[in-house]
């Protein structure tokens, strides 16, 4: 099991960077807050949870081990994979999660994409003794040092980031026509956000309203 990675970021994309380590480039699945902390050309330290299937082998990183243990505990409930664990990450962190479902606020949980009020209902009965004893720390394990913002380059061209934000919508499994509305309400809210947050607007966005 690939538990963590030390070395260079060689490329940051909307879901995902790539770490060479030892001359091998690994690409690492994250959040948009994980994504935001890592620099390109810079060495950074990342945990990791390898996910593996019949077909395939994939990595997600995590700068806090609070985010990197509800990924695993999350994935104990029937039919939540990784990549629904990790979009519940993208909109809320751990201690978000954790109290949301120690409360049973079912209608906090629905924000996530993919995420219906049978699922939520589950995610509260199957998890609310699993998280009462949560102990956030209250400055989590930062695995690559000091959060410098997010990792979106600022003044970049509006067209080319909504390009990049509705491929990385699609790469989660929503339809075109319903990511490039919910970017471009975003980005017509948020003129001046770098890519990272119209990703997480937009995800809120596209989950179940209240």
């Amino acid at each position: 099991m690939i538990a963590s990675l030390r070395g260079t970021v060689i490329d940051i994309g909307l879901n995902a960077a790539v770490l060479e380590c030892a001359g091998v480039g690994y690409r690492v699945i994250a959040t948009p807050r994980t994504l935001g902390i890592l620099r390109r050309g810079e060495d950074a330290f990342i945990l990791t949870t390898l996910a593996v299937k019949e077909d395939s082998m994939t990595l997600y990183g995590f700068t806090d081990s609070g985010d990197q243990e509800m990924f695993t505990v999350l994935q104990s409930v029937s039919g939540f994979g990784p990549k629904l664990a990790m979009t519940s990450l993208s909109v809320m962190n751990a201690e978000e999660l954790a109290t949301a479902i120690s409360a049973g606020e079912a209608k906090t949980l629905q924000r996530i994409p993919g995420i219906g009020k049978r699922v939520a209902e589950r995610l509260i009965v199957e998890l609310k003794d699993k998280v009462a004893q949560w102990q956030p720390s209250s400055t989590g394990t930062d695995a690559v040092g000091t959060e410098h913002g997010p990792a979106g380059v600022a003044g970049e061209p509006s067209a080319a980031l909504s390009e990049q934000v509705v491929a990385a919508l699609i790469g989660l499994g929503f339809g075109e026509k319903q990511a490039t509305a919910a970017v471009d309400k975003v980005v017509a809210q948020q003129p001046d956000a770098d890519s990272s947050r119209v990703l997480r607007a937009a995800l809120a966005e596209l989950g179940p309203k209240k």
